[in-house]
């Protein structure tokens, strides 16, 4: 793992340098959009809808539409201008039961590491959650964009799970939940807790549960590169302004007829009585530069 930032927790007037890691990884099968007829991959460029030119990466700023069309337009000056004291620390700000928490708020996780010389205070806050069964609810800015953030232990690290804000959980407003609800018989709920009862475990073990479709996904790879069934891509075709291809293919005609050696003088031909020649000549092949001139596309 590498570390993705690097700041402190802020525990009262305790400072904890702390590394941070990504906790999970996504396990999914990469794949890739490719022409079906021949594998070749699919690429996509990044241009301007006003002038029509590809934009370089350095280039791009940031912008906030209005409901107008403007666009306001936030470089990375204007952006690092913001105040965000939690850039480099994660503030505790209270301790609370993680049962209070409602698990569609959490985001994504990481593994809090310390730093040299903070093993210590490290230690002491995370053995003191663990007594007070608590965890710990903070404020956290990654990647220029503060969120909340849940402070708990797992195996022995103490672990942030970043939190949505309030206002970005919906509300369900679904049409059953204003109409007149069906009548549910005893008998009903009876049933449906004993299915309940018969598949309940005492705790939950994720490891006898596996990514079905990924691992078919892997084994028909697999056996399309046992079968041979692979498409091997031809070399990437060498890139052409638009706008110059007649100077191209122009420049590509030029080179031609440089490049080509003159025809030999022909004898005269003997006439027959007949009248016919006594050996005509076949018909030449077309240059490579006349077959340039039809296919603009090969060049």
């Amino acid at each position: 793992m590498r570390a993705m930032w690097k700041g402190s927790v802020s525990f009262g007037l305790v400072s904890i340098p702390i590394q941070l890691y990504a906790a999970t990884e996504n396990k999914n099968v990469s794949l890739r959009q490719v022409h079906e007829a021949d594998g070749g991959r699919i690429q996509y460029k990044r241009f301007c809808t006003v002038d029509g030119q590809e934009v370089p990466y350095a280039e791009i700023a940031k912008g906030y539409e209005l409901p107008d069309g403007e666009m306001v337009v936030l470089t990375d000056a204007d952006m690092a201008d913001l105040p965000l004291p939690t850039q480099r620390m994660i503030d505790v700000l209270e301790f609370v039961p993680m049962e209070s928490i409602d698990p569609i708020q959490f985001d994504k996780t990481y593994y809090l590491e310390p730093q040299k010389n903070a093993v210590k205070p490290y230690v002491v806050l995370r053995d003191a959650l663990q007594k007070a069964s608590h965890v710990a609810i903070a404020k956290v800015a990654v990647r220029q964009r503060e969120s909340l953030a849940v402070l708990r232990v797992h195996d022995d690290v103490l672990v942030m799970t970043t939190m949505l804000w309030p206002d970005e959980v919906r509300t369900p407003d679904f049409p059953f939940l204003h109409e007149d609800l069906p009548q549910v018989r005893a008998q009903e709920i009876t049933m449906a807790g004993s299915l309940i009862d018969s598949l309940s475990e005492p705790v939950f073990e994720a490891e006898k549960y596996s990514d079905s479709y990924r691992e078919a996904l892997e084994s028909m790879i697999e056996a399309k590169v046992a079968g041979n069934e692979t498409a091997k891509p031809g070399p990437v075709a060498a890139k052409a302004d638009v706008v110059d291809l007649m100077s191209a293919l122009q420049a590509s005609v030029n080179a031609a007829k440089k490049s080509r050696k003159p025809a030999p003088a022909r004898k005269p031909a003997v006439r027959k009585a007949s009248g016919k020649s006594e050996a005509e000549p076949k018909t030449a092949k077309k240059p490579a530069a006349s077959r340039a001139r039809r296919s603009p596309k090969s060049a």
